[in-house]
């Protein structure tokens, strides 16, 4: 005999909802290090031993992230999970054996013990619930309303990252129907990295929160860093070639972002070529380090030239401000900025090195050599 899920847990758009999971695609796919952190920081945030990213199928509750639990689905009659999804606000439980509720569920009644639940719907864009991101304990516990927007903020942070690969997944299908398939593969993996990476960036934001102002601050640097690696990614899908990248066309697109982001003007010149791609990423990333040197500790236009001869390239920025401190050895620097620099600088084959622009403010040149990171047409 089939099994037959009561219902007073089925929601009245149930079809459409079970449509709704289908179209994401998630359900026994493999563990993911992004949803797993999540589940890792609300199990921290709230000091419980349990926290789960689950969907609600149409016989199972089947868990995407489970931390603290060696299980990976229920089914979905005991499951609170198929309450929570009943109703768009969040399901508490702050003691489960003395809630009308919770009280006869076999997870309260029985050997698992089960004290508190918070659970909060993973909601769609058109209105559907999925299934929750939900912490548990074994003990009663109470919970403030500042925890609950936390876990409204990472339940949204879920979302947010099934609704891009969603976003990707679309893309890579219309490419496919498009006979585009090979080049927009390429184009697909920096979608992923670039959305990734800003994901892992609002972690650390949503991290940020929780701790002292000073320790704050290295979660905020942390986290424009990260964010410095996604622009560089997601750049690269306004390029129609995976393989080879308009240098100067980057260049200026990267430096139109960080405009908008620092306030500051940012001029762009130089001459065109055709770097590869994974030499424009490191560009990219150098372009963001001095850039944003240069805004912090110069001053009016920050001028960006970029030059390609026969055997080498230049990439250099340069401010308007005081200059650098007589004696100013870029080796003997000890600061994360400037290793950054170094390393992304060494990864290209070149080097760096500073000179005043024209008697006034700072030039940071890095200069690298054109074969291997240039196309050879």
């Amino acid at each position: 005999m089939a099994f037959q899920v009561p219902s007073t847990i089925i929601p009245i758009n149930e079809a459409a909802r079970m449509q709704a999971v289908r179209r994401y695609d998630v359900l026994d796919t493999p563990p993911d290090g992004a949803f797993d952190r999540v589940t890792a920081i609300a199990a921290r945030i709230f000091n419980v031993p349990i926290a789960i990213i689950s969907i609600v199928d149409h016989d199972r509750i089947w868990f995407k992230s489970h931390h603290g639990l060696p299980v990976e689905q229920i089914d979905r009659e005991p499951g609170l999970c198929a309450s929570a999804i009943l109703h768009s606000d969040p399901y508490i439980l702050e003691d489960a054996s003395k809630d009308v509720r919770s009280l006869t569920n076999p997870l309260v009644a029985g050997d698992f013990g089960l004290r508190f639940y918070a659970g909060v719907p993973l909601h769609t864009h058109d209105g559907y619930n999925l299934g929750t991101l939900c912490v548990i304990d074994r003990e009663v516990r109470p919970i403030t309303e500042r925890q609950i927007d936390d876990l409204r903020d990472l339940a949204s942070l879920v979302m947010d990252q099934m609704e891009l690969r969603l976003s990707a997944r679309t893309e890579l299908e219309r490419a496919t129907r498009a006979n585009e398939q090979a080049n927009l593969m390429g184009r697909e993996i920096e979608h992923r990295v670039a959305n990734s990476l800003q994901f892992v960036s609002s972690i650390l934001r949503l991290q940020g929160r929780q701790v002292p102002k000073d320790v704050a601050e290295h979660f905020e640097r942390a986290a424009h860093r990260v964010g410095a690696v996604a622009r560089v990614h997601r750049h690269l899908l306004d390029e129609e070639n995976v393989a080879y990248v308009s240098a100067l066309a980057y260049i200026r697109r990267l430096c139109g972002d960080l405009a908008d982001i620092l306030g500051v003007p940012v001029a762009v010149n130089g001459e065109e070529a055709q770097l590869t791609t994974k030499t424009i990423q490191s560009v990219g990333l150098l372009l963001n380090e001095l850039v944003t040197n240069a805004a912090k500790h110069g001053a009016g236009t920050i001028t960006v030239s970029f030059a390609a001869t026969k055997s080498d390239c230049k990439l250099s920025v340069c401010d308007e401000g005081k200059g650098l401190p007589p004696g100013f050895d870029f080796a003997a620097q000890n600061g994360l900025g400037i290793k950054i620099i170094d390393v992304l600088a060494k990864q290209l084959g070149g080097g760096v090195t500073t000179n005043s622009n024209n008697g006034r403010g700072t030039c940071w040149v890095v200069t690298f050599p054109r074969k291997g990171n240039i196309s050879a047409a």
